[in-house]
């Protein structure tokens, strides 16, 4: 375990080698909790928001013959297979 020094702005220095295994890049956001014992640090990763349309192609089905579309499915018979 490693100490880090508190400057006289409050600022606090991760050592290099931590930084690089938490993927803690300038501008990285860390949430501070103080706890009974201490204070407990968490990298906060933040989710990037993405539109519905940016995601059309990324899977594709491999390719089984003849095209389908959506009146060659009957619900009924489709349902009536998972029953037996």
């Amino acid at each position: 375990m490693s100490s880090v020094l508190v400057s006289a702005k409050g600022q606090v220095v991760l050592p290099a080698d931590l930084r690089r295994r938490l993927g803690l890049n300038p501008g990285a956001r860390l949430e501070v909790t103080e706890e009974p014992d201490g204070l407990r640090l968490r990298v906060q990763r933040s989710v990037p928001t993405t539109e519905v349309s940016e995601l059309a192609g990324m899977v594709t089905a491999p390719s089984r013959g003849k095209r389908r579309s959506l009146d060659d499915f009957d619900p009924a018979s489709l349902t009536a297979k998972t029953r037996r």
